[in-house]
């Protein structure tokens, strides 16, 4: 008899996850993706901010450099917008994005964007 109830334990005996253990587990991997989900969101932000930063300092070197090619011809030189640069073959294409603007003044030469 005691050898039939040590078999009965045995099977008896599921080894396994509880409810509530499996709740736990889910608890914190959503915990974990809510956190890795708002940290990824804040590199993109910074991305987005280089992105302008960069464009504005090349458009303000093309400008420059336009203003010093004309400089000679005309006294006092000029400045030109963004299209003139691209026209003038400083720039390859006039930067765009739906995240940022950025404007160029043709009579200051003044080059600023909407988040830099």
């Amino acid at each position: 008899m005691a050898l039939s109830l040590d078999s009965r334990r045995r099977t008896s005996n599921d080894d396994g996850f509880t409810l509530i253990e499996l709740l736990i587990v889910i608890v914190i991997l959503g915990i974990l993706a809510a956190i890795v989900v708002f940290s990824v969101k804040g590199i993109t932000d910074k991305g987005e901010k280089a992105a302008c930063k960069s464009d504005v300092e090349t458009l303000s070197v093309a400008e420059e450099a336009y203003y010093a090619g004309n400089g000679t011809s005309i006294p006092g030189g000029s400045y030109t917008d963004a299209a003139g640069l691209k026209a003038a073959g400083l720039i390859r294409s006039i930067p765009s994005s739906s995240k940022y603007t950025i404007t160029v003044d043709s009579t200051t030469g003044a080059v600023t964007g909407s988040i830099c």
